[in-house]
Formats: structure tokens, sequence, C-alpha cells
């Protein structure tokens, strides 16, 4: 605290316009040293055009060259880059040609056509190809699609066509990553929705690399495999990213490796069955049938024997035979109503056939750091824990026939891949940060040479000891008749500044150091107000003021 008062003791001590003139060069000191950070470490480039193709970027560099602006391209070839401030002059010169411009021109190509002499065929040409063009920007803005491509065919109006032609479209898409057919269906929706009367079997979509990554179903024959293949990656890589979820915090994540094939099946099926259930029954309608019948049958011949060929006084009665029939019959019919249940199921997603799931394990991770590897029961143990972890995150199911492996190995980590990179040394990275060294060595350079050459110099004759003339002193009364003159009084005693400071500069006038130009107007007027107030002195009493310059001078 002590020395915190002196400090502002010393401070107070210097009056305001020295302090205004100290507060007025740090201000100064401090602009000019941020100033001359900035602008060198600033970047020497900065981006023009992004995302631009081969030859939008031919076109705009030849326009640079020609206009004498220096420009970089990106390694990527799709970025120009101008020097820092010449963003503005270089995209308004660019704007003025019309670059950059794109191959998929919008609804911007009616600008450029005259209505003079345009027939109704260009007309209908420039409308299709306004179209395509607004149909592949808004294709663009779709996350991982890059460049994209329309072709419209629009139907023929004829006047004795019976059936109407539906327009179609085909679309080409390059995408960012090798699955690029996750955004294939939205753009069949996106652009069957954009044209009157187009269907989404009417669109087909394509890579660039001559795959139909989706079309109508009648003609996508060629698409079902890719489609396959594609669902077979998707789910293996969910099965991939739960089971590296549940062995995260059990392993770490270089300890153990996870592979998983896929089987699916995309056919289309459909099941008709019809059930009958004999417990619910309802009795339509009930038939009854009731019949008696009766049948008699006499017989009376007599049988052939001797005693008929002998001549007899009277006939007598022969043999006679009687028998009675009688028959009923009753029959019964009833209809019963039976409840049935029709069921049609018709499937056009997939199932999953079979899942191979494999997890290699390194053995060290077993080990608890800084001791000995774990015994094989306890290792066998941790394994079977591991395989039952593995079955739950994956959902495998034995009457599937899934497969699980599970196995500790000793892992051969690969240098170029498992290992960090070393450090670079010490020559490597003092010429990757030479740029950045320059510019900080420049700054506090400049720093240094305005201080020295401008804050020092001004600090001295601001800071300087004042003259001793400055102190206002009484004159002594004058001497009456007959009374000697009195002696001339000492010199006052010059005050010592409160901090050590360098005595009193004296600057010639044709001397001046380099840097004070600044602050010679001060210096001249403290000298200017030290003059005026020896010249009062003098005025008032010549006589004392010489004894003084005097004892002064022998001092």
């Amino acid at each position: 605290m002590d020395h915190l008062s002196l400090f502002f003791d010393n401070l107070k001590a210097l009056g305001g316009k020295k302090l205004a003139a100290l507060g007025l060069i740090f201000a100064l000191v401090i602009g000019i040293v941020s100033a001359a950070a900035y602008y060198l470490s600033r970047p020497a480039f900065e981006v023009l055009y992004a995302g631009l193709d081969r030859e939008d970027v031919s076109r705009i560099g030849a326009a640079l060259k020609a206009s004498n602006i220096a420009f970089d391209v990106s390694p990527e070839g799709n970025a120009v880059s101008v020097p820092y401030g010449q963003t503005a002059q270089a995209r308004m010169l660019l704007a003025e040609r019309g670059l950059p411009q794109s191959a998929n021109a919008g609804y911007e190509l009616f600008d450029k056509v005259g209505a003079l002499g345009l027939t109704s065929f260009m007309q209908e040409v420039t409308r299709v190809r306004a179209l395509e063009g607004e149909l592949a920007r808004t294709i663009q803005l779709i996350r991982g699609v890059k460049a994209a491509r329309v072709h419209i065919v629009m139907p023929d109006e004829g006047s004795f066509r019976r059936a109407k032609q539906p327009p179609s479209a085909s679309v080409i898409i390059r995408t960012e990553g090798p699955d690029d057919s996750s955004a294939a269906q939205a753009i069949r929706h996106l652009v069957a929705s954009s044209l009157p009367g187009m269907t989404v079997d009417q669109v087909t979509v394509l890579n660039t690399d001559g795959m139909i990554l989706s079309s109508s179903d009648g003609e996508a024959t060629d698409a079902v495999p890719v489609k396959t293949l594609a669902l077979e990656k998707s789910i293996s890589k969910d099965i991939q990213d739960n089971i590296r979820r549940t062995l995260t915090p059990y392993l770490r994540l270089p300890n153990f490796q996870v592979s998983v094939r896929t089987r699916v099946n995309t056919d289309r099926k459909q099941t008709n069955e019809t059930i009958f259930d004999p417990e619910s029954r309802v009795e339509r309608s009930t038939r009854t049938v009731k019949e008696t019948a009766q049948s008699q049958n006499n017989s009376g011949a007599q049988s052939t024997t001797v005693e008929r060929n002998i001549p007899q006084n009277g006939a007598s009665g022969g043999d006679t035979k009687q028998s009675n029939d009688e028959s009923k019959k009753s029959e019964e019919l009833t209809n019963y109503e039976l409840s049935s249940k029709t069921v049609t199921t018709v499937s056009g997603g997939y199932t999953i056939e079979r899942l191979s799931v494999a997890v290699l394990i390194n053995r060290s991770a077993f080990a608890e750091p800084g001791k000995e590897p774990p015994k094989p029961e306890i290792v066998e143990r941790q394994l079977k824990e591991i395989e039952m972890l593995v079955s739950s995150a994956a959902g495998l199911s034995k009457e599937r026939g899934d497969a699980l492996k599970v196995s500790a190995v000793d892992f051969m980590f690969n240098e170029h891949e498992m290992t960090p990179e070393e450090n670079p040394g010490f020559v490597a990275t003092l010429r990757s940060h030479l740029g950045a060294i320059i510019n900080a060595l420049t700054a506090i350079g400049i720093a240094a040479v305005i201080v020295i050459f401008g804050l020092a110099p001004a600090r001295r004759a601001l800071l300087a000891e004042a003259p001793l003339a400055q102190e206002r002193i009484e004159p002594p009364p004058l001497a009456s008749p007959g009374i000697a003159p009195l002696t001339p009084p000492e010199p006052p005693l010059a005050i010592e500044p409160a901090f050590d400071s360098p005595p009193m500069l004296q600057i010639p006038d044709e001397g001046l150091l380099p840097g004070s130009a600044l602050f010679e107007g001060i210096v001249e007027a403290a000298k200017e107000s030290a003059r005026k107030k020896l010249e009062r002195l003098i005025e008032q009493d010549d006589a004392h003021a010489a004894a003084i310059m005097k004892q002064w001078m022998r001092s």
C-alpha cells in the first residue's frame, strides 16, 4: 500500500497537463501496436466462392487473371480465394460478367428470351429447361447430395391419340458418401409433385455409377439387389452400433472389434386364410319326413301230385299262402350356419433370415494394469458374460439359426492406424509456425521502435526536473537611503522529484532525437513558460536577479 500511495502521489505531482500528455501517448502507442498486430495477423486470402464446378472455377480464374487480381484455388478444386479486402471488388467484377454461372439455369432463362420471333416450340423448350434447373437446385439442398441433374419428358398433345401419355423424368445424383439410396424416394416424390399428371412410378433415380436407386416396381428389377444390399448394410450397421454401445463401458473401444452379417428376405408375400369355428353355430332350418307302408300277399295254387290225376268225386280246397308287410320311415334334416373368418395378409417389407455376429476381444483387456494376466477360467467366464450381452444387444434368436462367436486373442495393432502419431520435432514445428512467428516479431519490433524512439524521449521530456527559475521568488525589499542593501538570499533548493528521473534533457534546436518531433510543441511551451517567469523576475529587480544568477553559476 505504501508503494501504491507513493505511485499515486507521484502522479498527482506531475500535474494535469503532464498526465494528459502521458495518457495521450499511451493511447497512441496502444492504437499503433494494435493496428500493426491486426494487419500482420489477418489471413492473406479469404474465400470468394465455394462449392463451384470445374467450369466455373476455370472461368472465374480467367476473369480474375485478366483483371490483375491474385487468386488461389483450394486443393479440392471447388473454392476460389482472393487476397484479404478484395472480396467485394472481385464479386462485383464477376457479377458484371455473369459469373459464377451454373449449368442448372432456372426461371432466369426467360430473362434472356425475347418475345419477338419466339415460337411456341422455343417457349416449351425454355419452360422445360427452367423446370429442370429449378428441380436440380432444390434437390441439391438435400443433405448429402452434392450435384444433381434432371431430365423431364413432357407428352406430345396429339389430336388422334386416345390414351394420354403421362410425363416422365429421370434424375442422376452425386452424393458425398457411399450410401446414396436414402434420398432416392424423397427425390421421386419431389419430382412427381412438381409436374401435373406425373406419378411416382414415372420417376427414375440413378447415381453417377449407373446404378438404379429407385424406379417403378415393374421396371426396377435391376434395383432390387441394390435395395437389398443397402438394407442389409443398414441393419448390420445398426446392430454393430448397439453392440459397441453395450461393450464400450465393459471394454475400451480399441480392445474389441465387431463384425455383423445380415441376410434378409425382401420377397412380397400374400397369405389368404379362412377359419371356421364349429363352436359358434346357428340352426338355420329343420326338415322332417315320415313314411308308413303296408302290403298283403295271398297265394291259392295247389301242388301237382299223383292224386290229382285220379278222378275225384268232389273238389277239395288246395294249399293257400298269405303274407302281410308293414314298413315305417322317418327322416329329419337340420341345417346349421357356421361362423367363418377370412384373413388376407400382404407383406411388402422384409424379414431377417439369419444373423451372424463375430466379436474379437483383446486378451490383455482382461488384465488389470500392473498385474499378471488372468487365469483361463476367469477369461472363459468373462467371455460367457460378454456373449450373453452381445446376444441381447443384437437380438439373436436360436429358432432362426443365428450364429454368435466371441473369441479372445492377442491383438496385433497396426502401427500406422492404432498408435498415435509422434510429436513433430522442433524444426518441423518452427517451419509450420514460421509465418506466425515472423508476424509476432514484426509486431514486437514495431512496438519496441515506438517505445524507444517515441515514448521514452517523451517521458524524459515530460518528467524532467523543472528549472529552478520556475519557482516563484519574492523580490527583496528595496534598500532605503542610508541603509545598506541586503545580501542576496540563498538560492532556493530544488525540489527533488518523488521518483528517480533523469536530469533535464537539453535538446538542441538543430539536433532533435528521432521520434520526439511529436512532443516538440510541449517542450517549447515549457521553455516559454520558464522564460517568461525569469523575465518578470528580472524586470522587478535586475540587480537581485543578477546576484542570484552569479551564485547559481558558481555552484
